[in-house]
């Protein structure tokens, strides 16, 4: 019994190795298989790749060889005016200002005008303390009406020959006197009342009532308003476009864009040998808001043009002292440019007048221009309208390329779900 229970028990361990074998020999296979799937699909994935690289590289060549084109801005030449124009600062003058000082020491009884008055010629402005002077010519009047009674008097007795031709001639000196007395006094008294040398506004008053003034005090500042000048002084060079009667403008920071309007009244005949300057006296008058001691701009404008081609400046590039703008140009469904030579008329802050070369209506660039060589290509940028349509274009495409990537993507996963599958349902029925 115990052979025949050995017997089978070798038996059954001999079949359970043959099963084992069995199944480590399915396993093996079914490895090697898998990698010799996944050996033929990587080659494949790799010339995938490599075509993808040559065509990559393809591509990259078209690109080098496609020329770039220059994004740039352009504006379209207008006409208008443009005027030369020779700037300079300067603060205004009145000519007629003066400085009102008393003739005569004594103290202030009446005060009749204020700062900011205007007043005439011989206005009288402060009354003085004037008993001393009032006394002084009465007597003298009194002297003299009685010098007068006794030179009648003695002109009767010449012509009879009564008095001598000394006595006579006494009698009228003496009336000759007394006239220079009254005279005197009347210039006196005259003193008592400060009166306005010239038409104008008092601009300082410098006493009170009841002062006591001195012989020479200064009393008032009278300025005429009608008279303000603006006094520049301009190089020499500019002489030729210079002569009376030149308009011109003048502005303040203080008046905002306000402008007024003048002429040069006076050129000085010589030139300032320290500064090679000439001096320009260009006459305002008493316009509203002009007051003297402003600090101004003075425009000379020396010459001005009507209705011709403007050159903005911010399209001008220079190039050895030379300015040169591009203008646009459109073949065959491409924007070049080309450089053209700008030679100036006129100049003033924002514009050129050119000589030739350029006419209204041509489009020049006004952005981008620098680096730019005649015969670039270029691009403008797209209409508002277009690159609002342009950008919901690509709003909208961005969902619909995630849909497609995420579509792309099942395909891939579909193969490796089916091959695990088949593994599994092959080790089942070897087992």
């Amino acid at each position: 019994m115990k052979s025949r229970t050995r017997s089978w028990l070798v038996v059954l361990l001999a079949v359970l190795l043959l099963a084992g074998m069995g199944v480590i020999t399915t396993g093996c296979n079914m490895s090697s298989d898998s990698e010799a799937s996944d050996g033929d699909a990587e080659p494949a994935g790799d010339k995938d790749a490599e075509g993808e690289d040559d065509g990559e590289d393809g591509e990259d060549g078209e690109d080098e060889d496609k020329e770039e084109a220059v994004p740039v801005e352009v504006v379209n030449l207008a006409t208008g005016q443009i005027e030369s124009i020779l700037r300079y600062s300067t603060n205004l003058e009145a000519e007629n200002h003066v400085e009102v000082h008393a003739q005569a020491a004594r103290q202030v009884v009446k005060l009749l005008v204020e700062e900011g008055d205007r007043v005439s010629r011989n206005q009288v402005l402060v009354r003085l303390m004037d008993d001393e002077q009032r006394n002084n010519l009465a007597m003298v009047r009194s002297e003299l009406a009685k010098a007068n009674r006794e030179y009648e008097r003695s002109q009767r007795l010449f012509k009879e020959k009564l008095i001598s031709e000394q006595q006579f001639n006494d009698a009228t000196y003496e009336i000759d006197q007394l006239k220079i007395r009254v005279e005197n006094a009347q210039r006196e008294l005259g003193y008592t009342e400060v009166r306005a040398p010239i038409a104008g506004t008092i601009t300082s008053r410098l006493v009170k009532l009841g002062d006591q003034i001195t012989v020479g005090q200064h009393l008032f500042d009278i300025v005429d308003f009608e008279s303000i000048v603006a006094r520049v002084y301009v190089p020499e060079k500019h002489l030729p476009d210079l002569h009376k009667g030149l308009y011109a403008r003048v502005s303040s920071p203080s008046l905002g864009d306000r402008t007024y309007k003048g002429h040069v009244q006076r050129i000085a005949p010589v030139v300032d040998p320290r500064s090679g300057t000439v001096k320009l006296t260009v006459g305002l008058g008493g316009q509203p808001g002009l007051r003297p001691g402003m600090y101004v701009d003075v425009d000379l404008v020396t010459a001005s043009h009507d209705d011709v081609v403007l050159v903005p400046k911010q399209a001008v590039v220079y190039d050895n002292d030379r300015m040169f703008v591009f203008t646009l140009e459109e073949k065959d469904e491409e924007r070049r440019v080309r450089r053209v030579l700008l030679e100036a008329v006129l100049t003033d802050k924002d514009n050129i007048e050119p000589l030739e070369g350029l006419n209204a209506g041509d489009p020049i660039i006004i952005a981008g221009q620098t680096g730019l060589k005649d015969g670039t290509l270029v691009e403008l940028p797209a209409p508002p309208e277009e690159a609002v349509a342009e950008a919901g274009e690509t709003v909208e495409g961005e969902p619909e390329a995630a849909e497609a990537g995420e579509t792309a993507e099942d395909p891939a996963e579909e193969p490796q779900d089916e091959a695990m599958l088949a593994s599994k349902t092959d080790e089942r029925a070897s087992r």
